[in-house]
């Protein structure tokens, strides 16, 4: 019996250890900016762990125990830090997951692409605070965007590059970012890549990748569009009234 024991709390300090390891994400349970991170922890087939925030004394907590740098969420607890800012993650994720290229070029043309694919979803994530008059404004100028700002530049990136990727020959993080942007997008006007061949096979493509695929299934860590009850938690947590 002694020796059932020992083992048994072995394989619990293994589990813990495990657990321990996992990177552990802080923020509401909804989108917002912490959706990039989960989108691009999951594409890199990496299992994390995550703690909602619903009260303000939560938040408070973080505060006092000084895990928020700069006062905000998210934060994402991993290797032995406490990060903040969305982009610096999202960097340091895909730096470590092979995510990012492989060359100092490849990485400026990373960042160019995701900064754009960022200015269209910055459109789409502030569309539930508007009211239905300035919601119908957004989506217009959603859509208008979309179509003959962003979109059209990735359809041409995808022909000049001639490979099924962004950037190099494998998934970067633009890959991923632009595929979370196209979901967004087409949540909002489902016809949005009609007249964008090569960004219709890239969607099928990437969302056909084996960690995006499940990453995509019910019941994964993907959140719904923010709805009343997200913004209510979030008002509550940031004490706004």
């Amino acid at each position: 019996m002694p020796k059932v024991c020992c083992c048994l709390s072995s394989s619990q300090a293994i589990r813990s250890s495990l657990m321990a390891g996992k990177p552990k994400l802080y923020y509401f349970n909804g989108r917002g900016r912490m959706e990039s991170v989960r989108w691009l922890l999951a594409a890199a087939g990496i299992e994390f762990v995550e703690e909602f925030l619903e009260t303000r004394e939560q938040y408070e907590k973080l505060l006092q125990d000084g895990a928020l740098l700069f006062q905000q969420v998210p934060m994402v607890e991993i290797d032995g830090m406490k990060m903040v800012q969305t982009r610096a993650i999202l960097g340091y994720i895909a730096a470590k997951h092979n995510l990012y290229g492989k060359n100092l070029k490849e990485r400026a043309l990373i960042d160019m692409y995701v900064e754009g694919t960022r200015d269209l979803m910055d459109l789409i994530r502030v569309h539930h605070k508007f009211s239905p008059e300035e919601q119908e404004k957004n989506l217009a100028l959603i859509n208008e965007r979309a179509t003959a700002r962003y979109f059209p530049v990735y359809e041409k990136v995808l022909k000049d590059h001639g490979t099924e990727f962004l950037v190099g020959n494998q998934l970067t993080w633009a890959d991923v970012q632009l595929i979370e942007a196209i979901l967004m997008v087409e949540e909002k006007v489902s016809t949005i890549l009609s007249k964008f061949p090569l960004l219709q096979d890239f969607k099928t493509r990437i969302c056909n990748i084996p960690t995006i695929k499940k990453f995509l299934q019910p019941g994964s860590q993907r959140k719904p569009p923010p709805d009343e009850s997200y913004v209510v938690t979030a008002n509550r947590v940031f004490n706004r009234k």
